[in-house]
């Protein structure tokens, strides 16, 4: 594992490792196992023009027109793990700052690419304290909503850690779980140094296609287009990024955030009235878990059938946390029965 490994955490374990041989996915946080029919069909019409190169044209200006942007703000990857390996292999930081607990893809990616990385790890509840970052940081990275921790960082606090000189990355994988999208900065165009990366995998259910985003100052994402392999996005997935960005796709996927709020306040009473606690105000499509006995908890839900997320791969935790993604109560149902047993023994 190498550069990948630091003081046991491995920074290139991820969920999808968590699931498989028929266990209930409750480590995965993307919506569904298939887009939205609608959405299937345009996938499946796209199909017709592979013989064709991709031309991210129409895409880039669907994601600009979204965001209130120019498309020379806007960079087309394949996926936010692209886009975080783009970061690392352009920008040449001398001081890299990850506030962690978070997504451990752009540690991962700053390390293969030769980076020394400082953590600023915070402390539960979470939140975040902007004096912990370090005043001579070029390079700062920070999730909202955060995965692990579904906790949503105000959008005034992360746009008063840009400044002229440093590279201020937010990653809004999870923004969409958020209704309205409040405390985005993807509309930002006016800090300096602001990249903002977005994913369409969680809301879209589209983790096996690779679409997803970035927005920059136009200089910054030239630099990042230098350095992308030519056609990285593929013909669907531009299909998909346009799509998605009609308003008609908005609307239905603010709808879906609504609704994700009372399942995730269904799954957090859930998981309370067991005395375990929950990482609180969460607005993501997950949620951290705490308790003493965590790692058995996770072993045991395993070997009878249910998958969730271990914790201590992520910087900032250890094995007294493991993360849940929020389903249909009928499913938190199944989990709560099964913690129930296994608390009672």
């Amino acid at each position: 594992m190498g550069e990948y490994m630091d003081a046991g955490h491995d920074l290139r374990h991820h969920g999808d490792a968590e699931v498989g041989g028929g266990l209930l996915d409750l480590a995965v946080n993307v919506r569904g196992r298939t887009p939205p029919a609608w959405l299937g069909r345009l996938l499946a019409d796209s199909l017709t023009g592979l013989g064709a190169y991709p031309d991210p044209s129409r895409a880039r200006k669907a994601v600009a027109r979204r965001h209130g942007r120019e498309p020379g703000e806007v960079l087309l990857t394949a996926g936010a793990a692209e886009a975080f390996v783009l970061l690392a292999r352009v920008l040449n930081p001398r001081r890299a700052v990850v506030v962690h607990p978070q997504f451990t893809e752009p540690e991962a990616a700053l390390r293969a690419a030769g980076h020394a990385v400082d953590r600023v790890l915070l402390e539960p509840d979470f939140t975040l304290d902007p004096a912990l970052v370090p005043e001579d940081a070029d390079l700062v990275v920070v999730g909202n909503p955060t995965n692990p921790t579904s906790v949503l960082h105000p959008g005034p606090v992360l746009a008063g850690l840009a400044r002229p000189g440093r590279v201020l990355v937010v990653d809004e994988a999870f923004a969409d779980c958020v209704p309205g999208e409040t405390e985005s900065l993807a509309s930002r165009g006016d800090l300096p140094g602001l990249v903002v990366v977005r994913s369409l995998t969680k809301t879209w259910s589209l983790a096996g296609l690779r679409a997803g985003y970035l927005l920059a100052e136009p200089d910054l994402v030239a630099r990042f287009s230098e350095a992308q392999p030519l056609w990285s996005v593929s013909t669907p997935a531009l299909v998909a990024v346009e799509a998605c960005c009609r308003p008609e796709a908005l609307a239905e996927a603010d709808a879906w955030a609504t609704s994700l709020t009372e399942h995730r306040d269904d799954l957090a009473a859930g998981l309370r009235n067991l005395g375990l606690r929950v990482v609180p105000g969460a607005r993501a499509s997950f949620l951290l878990v705490a308790d003493p006995e965590a790692d058995r908890l996770r072993a045991r839900l395993r070997e009878g059938g249910i998958a969730v997320r271990r914790g201590d791969t992520f910087p900032g935790l250890g094995p007294e946390w493991f993360r849940v993604a929020v389903r249909e109560p009928a499913v938190h149902r199944v989990l709560t029965d099964a913690l129930g047993e296994l608390l009672d023994r």
